[in-house]
C-alpha cells in the first residue's frame, strides 16, 4: 500500500520544516514500512550545515527514519488521530556516507517488537541501494494531550 504526503499529513502531527517524509512506498502491517526522504538543497539546515560542502545532519536522518517507522505504527492503528509517537532511545546507530543535496533516501523500518506502549525497530536508509545510516529505535506510544 502506497501512502502520499496528504495521507502522511493524517498520520504525522510533524509539519514543515520538520516532517521528513515525502511519501511510504510500502507498509506490510506490524512488520515492515518503506518511505523516502527527497533531500532538497532549498532545506533550511544545508544553510549552516555545512557552507560550500551541505551534508543532511546525522540527527535528521535518525529522524526521517524514526518518522517513517511512525506512520508504518500509527497507519495501523484505528485511534491514530488521539495517538503520538516520541522516540526513547536509539540503539547500534551508524553512519555510513554522507547524505547530500539530491539525494534520495529510501527508508526501511523492520518492526521488532509491539506491544501496548512500546515498540522496538530496525531502520536503515540508503542511497542508491547503498547504506547512508542504520539505527535500532524504540519509541512510546502516548495519548494526545
Amino acid at each position: 500500500m502506497e501512502i502520499g504526503i496528504t495521507e502522511i499529513l493524517k498520520i504525522l502531527p510533524h509539519r514543515y520544516p520538520f516532517l521528513l517524509v515525502d511519501r511510504i512506498l510500502e507498509v506490510e502491517e506490524g512488520k515492515r514500512v518503506v518511505g523516502i526522504k527527497n533531500v532538497s538543497f532549498n532545506e533550511e539546515f544545508f544553510q549552516g550545515h555545512f557552507p560550500g560542502n551541505p551534508v543532511m545532519p546525522g540527527v535528521l536522518i535518525v529522524e526521517a527514519m524514526a518518522q517513517v517507522g511512525g506512520v508504518g505504527l500509527l497507519a495501523s492503528l484505528p485511534d491514530r488521530q488521539r495517538k503520538l509517537i516520541y522516540m526513547t532511545g536509539i540503539d547500534r546507530c551508524k553512519f555510513r556516507r554522507p547524505v547530500i543535496p539530491g539525494d534520495q533516501l529510501v527508508i526501511e523500518v523492520e518492526m521488532l517488537s509491539i506491544r501496548t506502549r512500546i515498540s522496538k525497530c530496525r531502520a536503515t536508509a540508503k542511497v542508491g541501494g547503498v547504506l547512508a545510516a542504520e539505527a535500532e529505535l524504540l519509541s512510546t506510544i502516548i495519548d494526545r494531550p
